[in-house]
């Protein structure tokens, strides 16, 4: 009787066990690590907004405010073809993915040269901000400020030293910086002869273009006479009309500074900020004036048929208590929105490698308002500066009201922290 062999070959079935049994273990290792990253994450989350919540852009809402529409459109899009936009930028092609993962691991943005060379030169960088406030005029660019070129800033001199002073227009001789300003229909409540409001400006040479003839580089757009210390004397101006009484500061930091170095000038300030609250107990509110770096195109409004130049306020994400003067800029922005809708672009947190702070840590009601772009008129900045003077004194009379006019109070503080 004959038998016959069978033989079987289980290394085939072994191997696609092997297999299946990895293909099972990097799933199992896949959702275990989702689902611990979410627990960390949440568990982070709750920290943060119990203890630790001590800047606006590390939060999830500024995190997501800061995320185009046409982020979620085309999120969108990767589900319903009939949402999706042009191929071209769409937001999770391979180069925009790849220039995403490039720029969160260097830090460096391949369609901006610029950022190549800004961790070298401390001047040229650029803050990076998260919307805070949002307004009909809010598109997705943000603020930009970009340092100086080369010598735009002549440190020899020019311009004077300047000073800080009370009252700019009480002198009958003294004469109203550009247009005249507007009547007011009836005198509003004076600050009790007190000076509340203090103005300055920590990059007092920044300036605009349509005002430096031969000038064509933004980038040069500085000037020692001709800057934005005008639009802040015109603010300061426009409060003492308004009943407010106002302190203002001309300092030309790069005359009085030795070795004047740019990425210095919140360091400078600061000191004029001593200065001026030591000589002037009763200041409560603070105002830093700048001058935006986008094009005339993101920084001007049509109101009324005039044009004018537009806001940004810039809170200081790394100022612990930055919280408080959001609420403080939060007011203006307001009264400018319901009387003025467009002239503000919003409310915009920075904590970026630069400053961070921009001295607002020295008091709750102080605030960095930049005034129009390289591309606007010193005259339209004027047009602004009234209609943001306006909203001051609104706030500021409300503020009063809400003190119950404790003159004395607010003159032993001023509205300052201790530090």
């Amino acid at each position: 009787m004959k038998w016959t062999a069978v033989t079987v070959n289980l290394s085939k079935y072994r191997k696609a066990g092997q297999d299946l049994g990895i293909y099972f273990r990097i799933i199992s290792y896949l959702v275990t690590g989702c689902i611990l990253f979410f627990i960390i994450l949440g568990m982070l989350g709750y920290a943060q907004s119990k203890w630790a919540n001590t800047t606006p852009t590390s939060s999830m809402k500024g995190l997501a405010a800061s995320v185009s529409s046409h982020f979620f459109t085309d999120m969108l899009g990767m589900e319903l073809p009939q949402m999706k936009s042009d191929k071209q930028s769409f937001t999770f092609s391979q180069s925009n993915v790849a220039g995403f993962l490039f720029s969160l691991v260097t830090d460096l943005n391949l369609k901006d040269p610029k950022t190549f060379i800004a961790r070298e030169m401390p001047g040229m960088a650029e803050d990076r901000s998260v919307i805070l406030r949002k307004t009909t005029a809010t598109r997705d660019d943000g603020p930009e400020d970009y340092g100086p070129k080369g010598d735009a800033i002549p440190t020899n001199g020019e311009g004077g030293s300047g000073s800080i002073t009370a009252n700019p227009t009480a002198p009958a001789e003294a004469a109203v910086q550009g247009p005249a300003i507007p009547a007011q229909a009836a005198q509003p409540p004076r600050t009790a002869g007190r000076n509340v409001v203090f103005i300055y400006q920590s990059h007092n040479q920044e300036s605009y273009l349509p005002d430096l003839p031969g000038v064509k580089d933004p980038d040069k757009a500085y000037d020692p006479k001709k800057n934005v210390t005008l639009v802040g004397l015109r603010l300061a101006q426009k409060l003492e009309q308004d009943g407010i009484g106002a302190v203002h500061s001309d300092i030309n930091y790069p005359a009085t500074e030795k070795n004047f170095y740019y990425p210095y000038s919140y360091k400078y300030s600061l000191k004029t900020l001593q200065e001026a609250s030591a000589a002037h107990p009763d200041l409560k509110f603070y105002f830093d004036i700048h001058r935006d770096s986008q094009r005339r195109d993101k920084t001007t409004v049509t109101i009324n048929g005039k044009d004018y130049a537009q806001l940004y306020f810039i809170i200081g994400g790394k100022n612990p208590d930055w919280k408080e003067n959001e609420q403080f800029a939060s007011q203006i922005h307001q009264a400018l929105e319901n009387k003025y809708p467009g002239l503000s672009k919003g409310i915009f947190a920075k904590a970026a490698e630069g400053n961070g702070v921009y001295n607002q840590n020295f008091s709750a009601n102080s605030v960095l308002i930049e005034v129009g772009g390289v591309d606007n008129s010193l005259e339209e900045c004027y047009r602004t500066a009234d209609l943001l003077a306006d909203a001051i004194t609104e706030v500021v009379l409300n503020v009063q009201k809400v003190d119950g006019g404790a003159a004395e109070g607010d003159a032993k503080d001023g509205g300052k922290k201790t530090n």
